[in-house]
């Protein structure tokens, strides 16, 4: 076999990701990266575990052993978390799936990777946001005089007035913004659904200035992508991480709450919707705003923020948090019993 043919597995990777999940199964570029990075981490520790190339892999060497190993070096070597390892599960799972109406000859061995359960466990993390002061300290932090600062500004101050996911602000066009009243965005979110979200005038007048800075038209087409990095390629999520970071180090000298916190740019979209929840907006409006598909998700941020919690414990026992007096608090049976119920 010469080297550079591909392998039955080269040509089954293939034949998934441009076919199979984008016009078959009608998955997301979310998903498909999704899957992707699953399928770099599995053949780079399949090539160590068999000692051969990437290139030389076949269908064969991914056996249910290998499968199990690669779940528990991710757990291990790499300390992802239980809720990350039923995710690449997933994915595996799916091309396992895909494999067995391609190559039914190993549908014994994928049966087995198929029987592989998901973990049970997964914790979910604390949600990490910013409040005000924290997004105030780290939006004054931007220089906008210079062309990078501008950009940088344009970019968080957009995240945070829509709640989106970077790959969304990522994928923006000019053509997505409107930036006449009333002023708004086109966001694609998961599952290719798009959602309008509108944007406040400040964000406006420094999404305008960007733009002439930026020499960026509203294009028919759309091809342009709104914001690139200082070559002209494309920002990538992982830039975004960075500045994100360098401002919120700027940004902590003056808030030092801030430089506490271990932010990423989801946190972000946890900050508006935070802020959404304490504004008084109903979880449909900041569901439909986000792009949730279950409302489920978004109520999880109505647990999140400690003084929604201070104040509901304010409601329902307006006493709890005033200073004792004359002694300990007294309460009986039948006062506990209502304020249960009325928990």
């Amino acid at each position: 076999m010469k080297i550079n043919q591909p392998t039955d597995l080269g040509r089954a990777l293939v034949r998934f990701f441009e076919d199979y999940l984008p016009r078959q199964r009608g998955a997301s570029q979310h998903t498909i990266r999704s899957y992707r990075d699953t399928a770099v981490l599995l053949l780079q520790f399949a090539a160590r575990h068999v000692q051969r190339g990437i290139e030389r892999l076949r269908i064969a060497d991914i056996q249910v052993e290998l499968i199990k190993r690669f779940l528990n070096s991710l757990e291990n070597d790499r300390h992802n978390s239980i809720a990350t390892r039923n995710i690449r599960l997933a994915a595996i799972h799916g091309f396992a799936r895909f494999l067995a109406t391609e190559q039914p000859q190993y549908l014994g061995d994928l049966q087995q990777i198929l029987a592989i359960p998901f973990k049970r466990g997964a914790r979910i993390a604390p949600i990490e946001y910013l409040d005000a002061a924290e997004v105030d300290a780290l939006l004054r932090s931007i220089d906008q005089s210079r062309r990078d600062g501008l950009r940088d500004y344009a970019l968080f101050a957009l995240m945070f007035n829509t709640g989106a996911r970077v790959q969304e602000v990522l994928n923006l066009r000019r053509n997505d913004l409107r930036l006449d009243p009333p002023c708004q965005v086109r966001l694609q979110g998961k599952g290719n659904k798009t959602r309008v979200c509108p944007i406040w005038p400040a964000t406006a007048r420094v999404l305008r200035e960007y733009c002439s800075r930026q020499k960026l038209p509203c294009e028919i087409n759309g091809t342009t992508p709104l914001f690139n990095n200082a070559r002209g390629q494309p920002l990538t999520r992982f830039g975004v991480r960075y500045l994100l970071h360098k401002h919120a180090a700027a940004g902590a000298r003056t808030v030092t709450s801030l430089g506490d916190k271990r932010i990423h740019p989801h946190s972000l979209r946890h900050s508006t919707a935070v802020c959404l929840v304490k504004s008084g907006v109903d979880f449909a409006t900041i569901s439909q705003w986000l792009g949730h598909a279950d409302l489920n998700t978004t109520m999880r941020y109505a647990r999140a923020d400690i003084d929604l919690k201070r104040q509901a414990l304010v409601q329902v026992f307006p006493d709890a948090l005033a200073p004792p007096r004359g002694g300990r608090l007294q309460i009986n049976g039948t006062e506990l019993i209502g304020w249960l119920r009325r928990l």
